[in-house]
């Protein structure tokens, strides 16, 4: 039989220790659903926060390689486009050289033609050297490379090298053209690329010298849609390759939740249990303190 005693309230501290313990769990529990997460800090779990924090690092990382990959895209996209409208110019000068070739016609719709073929050749200048984005031409007389960064650790790259399609590249071989450094205005902006200027004379009586022009852009074609093919495939590998990391940062991303979250349907319940049990232990711990007072009864 437990002795009765007004100093040492055995019942006492046993309900205030079970009430210590519940408002801590319940603490827990509540700054869980604060924060909606189980392992918060360090203290929670040493382990599991340390290999969340790892995780961490790795997916905010691929933030930086989607930010270099959508940059390399952004270069090969505008020199894509750019390369539309070179062949398209190509086009129109073929047929420019075309009809000029043709003997039928004479001297003075020959030297139309050839202007107009000029004019055209000036307007191909004009779009290399507008197809630049954040500084990087991939297709005017310069050398290089894109290189995006394409995994967190940086091993892996994703290149595109250059490709030199500018005016004097391509209708080097053409005597109908002279091709001397100038200065070109093209669209937004002021740019040193080579001038397209009038040379030999189409002018011949036979076509001759248009024939020449004319096989000079066959060529000239070929060269262009071969490069623009590569910049296509190279496109394409850093589309894969962004959606390859967007799909590891949601997969690194689920890892972490799965790590760290609480689930919050369980914390609900535990939180409705453990404030029940709150007010028991209260009124537990009222009944203990008042078992001294009924000590006076045997003293009366």
């Amino acid at each position: 039989m437990p002795m009765n005693s007004i100093n040492t309230n055995v019942g006492a501290m046993i309900a205030l220790e079970s009430l210590t313990s519940t408002q801590q769990q319940l603490a827990l529990t509540q700054n869980r659903i604060n924060t909606g997460l189980k392992i918060a800090s360090a203290k929670d779990n040493g382990a599991i926060w340390a290999i969340a924090q790892t995780e961490q690092a790795q997916a905010s990382s691929l933030d930086t390689v989607t930010n270099s990959l959508n940059n390399g895209k952004s270069v090969l996209d505008t020199t894509i486009q750019a390369g539309s409208q070179l062949t398209s110019i190509l086009n129109q000068m073929r047929q420019k050289a075309l009809a000029a070739s043709d003997a039928g016609i004479d001297n003075a719709s020959r030297t139309q033609y050839q202007n107009e073929y000029t004019k055209l050749a000036q307007s191909y200048a004009n779009v290399i050297a507008s197809a630049s984005f954040n500084g990087v031409n991939l297709v005017d007389n310069s050398t290089g490379a894109v290189s995006a960064i394409g995994s967190a650790d940086g091993t892996i790259k994703v290149t595109s090298a250059h490709n030199k399609l500018n005016a004097a590249t391509v209708f080097s071989t053409d005597t109908s053209l002279t091709l001397t450094a100038g200065t070109v205005t093209a669209p937004a902006t002021t740019a040193t690329v080579d001038t397209v200027a009038a040379g030999t004379t189409w002018a011949d009586g036979t076509g001759a010298q248009a024939a020449s022009a004319l096989a000079v852009i066959d060529k000239a074609i070929k060269s262009v849609t071969s490069g623009l093919s590569s910049f296509g495939v190279d496109s394409k590998a850093i589309d894969n390759q962004i959606t390859l990391v967007a799909q590891l940062q949601d997969s690194l991303k689920t890892g972490i939740g799965n790590l760290v979250d609480a689930n919050l349907a369980q914390e609900s319940a535990n939180l409705q249990a453990l404030q029940t049990k709150q007010q028991l232990g209260v009124q537990a711990l009222s009944i203990a303190n008042q078992s001294s007072g009924i000590l006076l009864g045997l003293f009366r």
